[in-house]
């Protein structure tokens, strides 16, 4: 495979959007710790930040994006819409509010954190997003633990389909193989949130055979085996430390046979976390 670095983008389908192809997590981040570990992120090399409505720190985001010095087309910067409802007008001042709370003229990405239970709803919440996108308040959309079915059935009514992105948990432990083959085969971007299961499998023996084998951390086997299926990983810490060595992930390259290990360590849907 080609040599993957840190600035490395993934164009968004039928846009001229490039997204960083590594991402950096904010979920669970205290308001008060958010603005620290997003600085700590952007110092690190990272330029691509995710939020969401549901994690209450949108504003702390936009404040480190403000503060960075960085310039603003450098920086991709994505968040979620918590809810759908039937009320694309309710929607869409909700997504307002977001764009607002953040303080930035635009976010470069708006997901639909989860697809819910009604089929209306879901396309009443995406002809809001749609409407944000057409008023570049938004640069793309997408959406976030969407099944087939649930990006099928959009095929119908939405303007912009495919979805530029669905983001879904994705580790090796929960594969989520039939979407993501589906989101691969209609050229929609995969994210995959928890890219390090929470730790959780820190002390797997296959885990850790293969970071001894590349003194790495097993974090950045973790991240590294993301980038390597095509996904872009979203990890997430507080910790500067950590933060600055989830992002060291490019000086080395998981062979073919420990990726292959890796792909073994699939436990269906019960290897899910879950945000």
């Amino acid at each position: 495979m080609s040599k993957l670095a840190i600035t490395d983008l993934v164009a968004l389908p039928k846009t001229n959007v490039k997204m960083p192809r590594l991402g950096f997590g904010v979920y669970q981040s205290p308001p008060q710790t958010c603005v620290q570990s997003v600085t700590t992120a952007l110092k690190a090399g990272y330029r691509h930040i995710d939020t969401a409505q549901y994690y209450i720190n949108e504003r702390e985001v936009g404040e480190a994006v403000r503060q960075s010095g960085i310039p603003r087309e450098e920086i991709f910067v994505t968040t979620k819409i918590l809810r759908t409802t039937d009320s694309a007008k309710a929607a869409y001042e909700s997504l307002v509010d977001s764009v607002k709370r953040i303080g930035l003229e635009y976010v470069d990405l708006f997901l639909i954190h989860s697809p819910g239970r009604k089929a209306s709803a879901r396309r009443a919440t995406w002809e809001a997003l749609e409407r944000l996108l057409e008023e570049k308040k938004t640069r793309s959309i997408g959406v976030s633990n969407f099944g087939i079915g649930h990006i099928a059935e959009m095929e119908a009514y939405a303007k912009t389909w495919p979805p530029h992105v669905n983001q879904i948990e994705l580790h090796p432990w929960c594969q989520q193989r039939e979407i993501a083959a589906y989101c691969r085969d209609n050229n929609i971007v995969i994210q995959a949130y928890c890219p390090l299961a929470r730790n959780r499998k820190a002390e797997n023996p296959t885990l850790l055979a293969i970071a001894e084998k590349y003194q790495r951390t097993t974090a950045q086997v973790l991240i590294r085996y993301c980038l390597q299926k095509g996904w872009v990983p979203l990890p997430k810490s507080d910790n500067p430390s950590r933060i600055a060595e989830n992002a060291d992930i490019f000086g080395f390259e998981l062979e073919g046979p420990d990726m292959e290990k890796l792909d073994g360590l699939d436990e269906g849907p019960k290897g899910a976390i879950g945000e």
